[in-house]
């Protein structure tokens, strides 16, 4: 008896709509004697519609060297590009920091600019809001800057009420650095944040 699932080869040969000289010499032992692959680990486990699969590379007509924004390692990366879309993004073998090598957050870094859910337009909820609103990103710079001021004047500290000793600062407003800034970014927002009053200033990448 038969066990279940199974089916007898009809009169035709044919099992499932495949003849049965097509389930033998699919077999994968015979596969790798055909193919000279011992292991398996070569043609004889290659299906055809692995074979028949490409690079998304090899479409590309232009490669673009770039750095992962990510994290502060600043890995190298190849940007290929057609028809003025990202098509793939790879480690690059000639960067001396990453020599070709790219984290999982880095190797996905294509879905980063090319995902359908990413956006273009500030995002905006109200206090007690229940949707988003699309602000202009002039709109919400303003609304940004005059919340810092009106924090910094809410919480300035002029002097310290029991001795008496100049403080002239904001403990309102503080600053944590992504790991992406650089120097120059960093050494810009400590002076802007130092201006302000603020004491609590870190930055990500240190940390």
């Amino acid at each position: 008896m038969h066990a279940m699932g199974r089916r007898r080869p009809g009169k035709s040969g044919i099992v499932s709509g495949r003849t049965l000289r097509e389930l033998v010499s699919s077999w994968p032992v015979l596969r790798q004697v055909k193919e000279h692959d011992g292991l398996g680990r070569g043609p004889a486990a290659r299906s055809p519609g692995t074979a028949a699969l490409a690079p998304r590379t090899e479409t590309a007509d232009a490669v673009v060297r770039s750095i992962c924004p990510y994290c502060a390692v600043g890995c190298g990366q190849l940007v290929f590009v057609k028809d003025g879309e990202i098509v793939q993004i790879e480690g690059d073998p000639d960067s001396p920091i990453s020599r070709g090598r790219l984290c999982p957050k880095g190797a996905a870094t294509k879905s980063l600019v090319t995902s359908p859910s990413r956006e273009y337009r500030v995002k905006y909820r109200r206090p007690y809001g229940t949707r988003w609103e699309e602000l202009p990103l002039d709109q919400a710079m303003d609304m940004i800057a005059q919340r810092v001021i009106a924090t910094r004047a809410a919480t300035w500290e002029h002097d310290d009420a029991g001795t008496g000793a100049s403080l002239r600062r904001t403990t309102g407003i503080a600053s944590l650095g992504g790991a992406t800034l650089d120097n120059e970014e960093n050494y810009l927002m400590k002076k802007l944040y130092t201006a302000l009053g603020a004491i609590q200033i870190e930055n990500q990448a240190r940390i």
